[in-house]
């Protein structure tokens, strides 16, 4: 059962909150336990997700102190004693680079074909009261940073969250579950500072004992829901040994899309650079105010396009999701559609081989008529 909240526990009157900066609380209350996401939108834009062994753990947060932005321990789940796993996703820069050379390898270039990144923290984030659909379980947050490239221009988050399985309408059509939640990231009108510009997304994740540091990739024989993409990305925990669960995870498909409503043309694959540890907490406050303190912190680049692809000024819009949930991510499966292509494709062939073998025993078996009578 899911039940969204905007700004939990403010009293507006007493301590107003700056512009551009909310909470955003969805609780999944299961039968014995409660998945809490927390998105927030002061500093850079952050995902908490907090597992209670509880079904009455709440989000108590002191707001004076949370405003502060540096104040450990500002924001709880209580009872304390009743978390099991929290970890953060969180969404720090936006790189742009001019790929001269249409190589679409960042880390090749040298640091003068790199522009000025955009740092999420100090963009300005607009309201979410004005986005929030409790029935859709879904929110939009979009900012926008100071620089003239932005005048028409946005970063958008699309917030999804889920109470049963099942595949957003538009690509990738990501497998969802009940245990997981949703991001769709749009640059959309942004201007490029060069004709041949390609951006990278840096992403961060803060964690406890366990916290997300490799990531694997998953091969597959269907692309019916994300045509011609047939690898899945999971950013998972090294788990302490061999039968330790999978807790926190990302997963996403290698693909980004360059128009709002994609056809197969409008595809344009991505890669992840290695996750490597991070020395600091990333600028979130929400990551301030829950963690603080020494956390272990992984980072990683998300590139996008390849050699060949137009270039972002093309269409001025791209968009990529990520999944992110607790326990095992969820795997494709062949659809219905697909299994019965495969039996009638493998199905029709057995069965004429059977029915040739049959039709050759009844001949070798049939009594053949006598075209010469012996003398006695």
């Amino acid at each position: 059962m899911l039940s969204l909240e905007l700004n939990p526990g403010l009293n507006s009157s007493l301590t107003p909150l700056p512009p551009g900066v909310g909470l955003l609380h969805v609780r999944a209350l299961g039968k014995n336990n409660t998945l809490h996401y927390l998105l927030c939108s002061q500093g850079a834009p952050a995902l908490l997700l907090v597992h209670t062994n509880s079904t009455s753990s709440k989000v108590k947060v002191d707001w004076p102190a949370f405003l502060v932005q540096n104040t450990t321990g500002s924001l709880k789940l209580t009872p304390e004693s009743s978390v099991l796993y929290s970890n953060a996703l969180v969404f720090t820069r936006l790189w742009e680079y001019d790929d001269v050379n249409d190589t679409a390898v960042p880390e090749h270039l040298p640091p003068s074909s790199f522009f000025q990144p955009y740092d999420l923290q100090n963009f300005t984030w607009d309201d979410l009261n004005k986005t929030l659909d409790p029935m859709a379980h879904t929110a939009l947050l979009c900012g926008r940073g100071a620089s003239e490239s932005f005048s028409n221009g946005s970063l958008c988050l699309k917030f999804s969250a889920f109470d049963v399985e099942g595949r957003d309408q538009g690509w990738p059509s990501l497998l969802h579950n009940a245990n997981s939640s949703q991001l769709r990231v749009v640059l959309d009108g942004v201007v490029p500072r060069s004709n041949r510009s390609r951006f990278s997304l840096e992403l961060q994740v803060v964690g406890g004992t366990q916290v997300m540091s490799r990531v694997d990739v998953l091969q597959s024989i269907d692309d019916e829901y994300t045509p011609s993409i047939f690898k899945v990305s999971q950013w998972v925990s090294s788990p302490v040994n061999s039968t330790s669960p999978v807790l926190g995870y990302a997963q996403w498909k290698p693909v980004a899309y360059r128009r709002p409503s994609p056809v197969f043309e409008d595809a344009t694959p991505c890669r992840h650079s290695t996750p490597v540890p991070v020395a600091q907490l990333p600028p979130s406050g929400l990551v301030r105010a829950y963690f603080g303190g020494e956390r272990q912190t992984t980072g990683l680049n998300m590139t996008f396009s390849i050699t060949g692809d137009p270039f972002y000024n093309t269409t001025n819009y791209l968009s990529w999701t990520v999944l992110v949930g607790l326990g095992s991510p969820p795997v494709d499966s062949f659809s219905p559609l697909v299994l019965v292509i495969m039996a009638v494709g493998l199905g029709t062939p057995m069965l004429i081989i059977l029915l040739g073998g049959v039709c050759v025993c009844v001949r070798k078996n049939r009594p053949q008529p006598q075209v010469y009578e012996p003398i006695n």
